[in-house]
């Protein structure tokens, strides 16, 4: 049985394909991540995590090669389905939480619940149950202006959960908080991990935080040039 949720073999990203200013953004990237997963992709600054990290949550193309998401080869699936099997596949949280202003943190996470057509009492106690999972069950009616930006991070992890994705795709989830918020954060990522068992991808530029994850990928120029095994041992790896 296939163990992976993610195959990625001889990817490329180009632009200005063909012309003699091509820019070649990503070299012949080749990563398998198992289901279960928790590993880092760290870089510089243009170094090719972004865009990496939209191939990989199905929000950009590869120019050429092969993307297999959890058996789908992402290249024949049309721009509808992709954006189908994006919003139930993945969780997305970015570097900032990009919350709806004048909505409160239930309603934030009931969000992507009511695109699916989830019934009113469904969406609401399971929106309950994943702010108390990260911390913020007594902060349900808040706007987000009236949040730190710690707790709209935590929000928006709550909200990258509502439907339940295989995958979590963090892109500096901590890069606009202080260390102590941002350890709060990691501790949230880790405490995802280790009770359900999902697949987390972080994306970031710190050593420190990359090493508390299984695996660590490093990119520089848009290829990748090290791969460190941390070794630590995933209970959830062979279910």
């Amino acid at each position: 049985m296939n163990n992976n949720i993610i195959e990625m073999k001889n990817i490329t990203k180009s632009f200005f394909i063909g012309k003699p200013n091509q820019l070649d953004i990503l070299k012949n990237i080749n990563i398998n991540i198992k289901k279960g997963e928790f590993i880092s992709i760290v870089g510089a600054s243009g170094s090719g995590k972004s865009t990496l990290m939209n191939i990989i949550g199905a929000l950009d193309r590869q120019t050429s090669g092969e993307y297999i998401l959890d058996d789908v080869d992402i290249s024949k699936i049309s721009d509808n389905n992709l954006s189908e099997i994006r919003n139930k596949k993945i969780g997305f949280v970015f570097q900032t939480s990009n919350l709806i202003p004048r909505t409160n943190s239930l309603k934030n996470v009931e969000l992507p619940m009511l695109y699916y057509g989830v019934d009113r009492k469904t969406r609401k106690n399971k929106a309950l149950a994943l702010l108390q999972l990260v911390g913020m069950e007594d902060r349900i009616t808040h706007l987000p202006n009236e949040l730190s930006g710690g707790q709209k991070q935590r929000v928006a992890i709550a909200r990258a959960l509502a439907n339940d994705p295989d995958i979590i795709l963090a892109d500096e989830p901590t890069g606009a908080l202080d260390s102590e918020t941002g350890r709060l954060i990691m501790d949230i990522f880790h405490k995802i991990h280790e009770t359900q068992g999902r697949t987390i991808i972080l994306i970031t530029h710190e050593m420190k935080l990359a090493n508390e994850t299984q695996r660590i990928i490093t990119l520089k120029d848009g290829e990748i040039v090290g791969e460190k095994n941390n070794g630590f041992k995933n209970i959830f790896s062979l279910v």
